[in-house]
């Protein structure tokens, strides 16, 4: 991981969810670890929760929605996440919480397919899997799966980005990696609306910088001295936004180069109050949690699930983000 016109950018919300609010934590409860033996001797339901990354706060926003749902439920929750976005670095936390059968497992995978095997292996084994935020592409995985429409989010930003251009100019995506679901739909919605309605604009080929915000630096100020008339940019995550917005302010370009970036969280917020970025196209990452939970635990419950749901997205401007009705959307450091 939505825009349309700056000061009156809306997105159109394929589902309203409950504001969730932020609680420390679960209870630890025997089911925590006792995966199904222990719901079926009659401790808690056992749901474990696995994220991207686990110091970012849109992960950590879920995690905290998550675990406020879980104590609300009467159920029992972990959660754990890697220090990167890295499949090397995620398959061994699947596969330890494997070893534990749980009964739900909620993850955000960190590739569409490199996983597959080990969620297979879990699935197999007869835990509940729901994916959350991104996903994977065999449809066998997973009960239901979570997220933003991130296509429609692409799109909105090409708007946004291309009223704020004038409709001329040259500009450019910087993403995190190929395979990627969230950002990979990202991409394709705003490259789609630039080519089918903004003939002005020229649009260079995509950059990935690997999630690391230092490479996003260096690659804008790169595409600066190449393309003069760089007139917008399109932060596919946060630190790439983080990244852009460092690197236009060291080129001297920080407000001349407009800048549209995904997610609401602290450093974006302050870089959206400072005029380093323009337009922020916030998710629901409370909201992701949240359901995720409801959606688990209706499995083990035996009750209906429903296999997609879309969540709430907005774009925040400065001339709107003091509205509280916006400002629930940014992303929390902490619960």
């Amino acid at each position: 991981m939505s825009k349309t016109r700056i000061h009156a950018i809306a997105v159109t919300a394929l589902a309203l969810l409950a504001a969730a609010g932020c609680g420390s934590s679960s209870s630890s409860g025997s089911g925590g670890s006792g995966g199904h033996s222990s719901s079926a001797g009659g401790g808690k339901k056992s749901i474990e929760l696995i994220t991207g990354v686990k110091s970012d706060p849109f992960y950590i926003t879920m995690t905290c929605a998550a675990q406020t749902e879980a104590a609300k439920l009467g159920v029992s929750l972990k959660a754990d996440g890697s220090a990167q976005w890295d499949v090397s670095l995620q398959r061994p936390i699947i596969d330890s919480v494997a070893a534990t059968r749980p009964d739900a497992l909620l993850i955000s995978p960190v590739d569409t397919a490199a996983l597959t095997p080990s969620l297979k292996q879990v699935q197999a084994a007869g835990t509940k899997v729901v994916l959350v935020d991104t996903s994977v592409t065999d449809t066998s995985i997973g009960l239901s799966r979570i997220s933003s429409d991130n296509e429609a989010g692409g799109k909105a930003a090409a708007k946004a980005l291309a009223q704020l251009m004038g409709d001329k100019g040259s500009a450019i995506v910087i993403s995190v990696k190929p395979g990627i679901s969230t950002t990979d739909a990202r991409i394709k919605g705003f490259t789609e609306e630039i080519q089918a309605n903004h003939p002005g604009i020229t649009l260079l080929p995509v950059l990935y910088d690997n999630d690391l915000p230092a490479t996003a630096a260096s690659q804008i100020q790169a595409t600066l001295a190449a393309h003069p008339d760089l007139g917008g940019v399109f932060a596919g995550n946060t630190n790439t936004g983080q990244g852009i917005a460092t690197g236009l302010k060291a080129a001297g370009k920080q407000g001349a180069v407009k800048v549209a970036a995904f997610d609401a969280e602290p450093d974006e917020v302050q870089s959206l109050k400072d005029g380093s970025l323009q337009v922020l196209v916030a998710q629901d990452p409370g909201g992701i949690g949240t359901q995720a939970v409801d959606q688990a635990v209706a499995a083990l419950d035996g009750k209906p699930v429903t296999a997609q749901i879309g969540t709430t997205m907005v774009a925040i401007t400065q001339a709107n983000m003091g509205d509280p009705s916006v400002s629930k959307y940014f992303y929390k450091a902490g619960c």
